[in-house]
């Protein structure tokens, strides 16, 4: 698809700081816009429909399932996250750049879908930190933050296919490397 070049995914650990930073990023180069996730997961306090995620009925994200209006889904700790097909391609063809945040499992899937977009793996500076922060989150359980753990551990030794990473040390430097690889690629990527 034309403006591939313009498709940035973001995705990495639960407890990474992915959200945080791209919005770090956000705030510094408006000219960057960010996709939002829809999902069947409750909202968090202080999140807002449309803002921080598309929040859905179970019935309603299997309709759009069924319609084809999401380009990638997954289920993670019992509830559906996914990406919004309309959130992705109306910014492409406009040639704005655009960042998708999502689950690890899905950006395999987006970058067969489109080749020419460049995935960035977030990572903790280290599993002690990462630990620290999910739970300091306060919103999980002692099982829920065991599973995000482990699976961490499988995703960052399973993040070898991505085109770039970097590591979430301090939100504002680990934003400006991100912006750097932005930057660089839309300079030099591919557009199919």
């Amino acid at each position: 698809m034309k403006g591939e070049k313009y498709l940035f995914v973001v995705s990495g650990p639960s407890g990474t700081g992915k959200d945080t930073v791209v919005a770090s990023l956000l705030k510094n180069h408006p000219e960057i816009q960010h996709t939002v996730s829809a999902t069947t997961r409750a909202p968090r306090e202080g999140e807002k429909d449309g803002i921080n995620y598309h929040f859905m009925s179970v019935a309603d994200f299997e309709d759009h399932l069924a319609h084809d209006r999401i380009v990638e889904h997954t289920q993670y700790c019992g509830n559906y996250y996914g990406t919004l097909r309309s959130e992705i391609e109306t910014r492409m063809e406009r040639g704005i750049p655009v960042i998708l945040v999502i689950e690890v499992e899905g950006a395999g899937n987006i970058k067969k879908m489109y080749p020419g977009a460049t995935t960035i793996f977030v990572l903790p500076p280290d599993m002690q930190e990462l630990e620290r922060r999910l739970r300091n989150r306060g919103t999980e359980d002692e099982a829920t933050i065991q599973r995000r753990l482990e699976r961490a551990k499988t995703e960052i030794a399973n993040s070898v296919d991505y085109d770039e990473h970097v590591v979430n040390v301090q939100v504002e430097t680990c934003a400006e490397s991100l912006y750097s690889i932005i930057q660089f690629r839309l300079q030099h990527g591919k557009d199919e």
